[in-house]
C-alpha cells in the first residue's frame, strides 16, 4: 500500500471505489472500475484512505476512492455550540470528517436529534466519508479535501 502523496496518481492502472467500512481490510477480493478482479492480502489489517495506492504483483497501481455513501452534515450557529456537538460526538466514540465550520458523520436520525437539542442542525448527504484516523491510530495524514 502506498499512502496518498507517495505516487502519481497519473500512474493508475485502475481505481476501486470503497465505503469508509470497505476500506479497512486485511483481507478480501475488491472489483476494480473496470471490471478487474484483485484479491487484497495484507500482513494485517489497514485503513485505506481515499488518495492511496494497492500495489500489484506486477507494479501497477490501482488508485483507492472512496465511494460517496449517505452522511449527515453538521453546522451550528456558533463555534462554541459546534465544539460542544464536536465533544458530545467523541464521548460517543463516532467516526468524524472535520472542515472549516461544520462536520461530517455517518447518517444516523438518533445523533442527528441529539445535535438539534445542542442548538445545530445536521443536513442529509452523500458524500464520500475521510474520517479523522484518531490520535492513537498511527499511520499517515492526509489533508482533508472538500469532495
Amino acid at each position: 500500500m502506498l499512502p496518498a502523496g507517495s505516487w502519481e496518481v497519473s500512474a493508475a492502472v485502475d481505481r476501486v471505489r470503497l465505503d469508509y467500512d470497505g476500506r479497512y481490510r486485511r483481507r478480501f477480493a475488491l472489483t476494480t472500475e473496470s471490471g478487474s478482479e484483485v484479491l487484497l492480502d495484507l500482513p494485517q489489517a489497514v485503513r485505506l484512505r481515499a488518495g492511496d495506492a494497492l500495489e500489484l504483483d506486477d507494479g501497477g497501481l490501482i488508485a483507492v476512492a472512496a465511494r460517496p455513501e449517505a452522511l449527515l452534515e453538521i453546522f451550528a450557529h456558533d463555534a462554541a455550540a459546534l465544539t460542544r456537538i464536536a465533544w458530545h460526538l467523541g464521548n460517543r466514540h463516532l467516526p468524524v470528517q472535520l472542515f472549516p465550520g461544520r462536520i461530517r458523520i455517518r447518517a444516523d436520525h438518533v445523533i442527528a436529534d441529539m445535535v438539534h437539542h445542542l442548538g445545530g442542525h445536521a443536513e442529509p448527504i452523500e458524500a464520500p466519508f475521510d474520517p479523522e484516523a484518531g490520535a492513537y491510530a498511527g499511520g499517515h495524514a492526509h489533508p482533508h479535501d472538500d469532495e
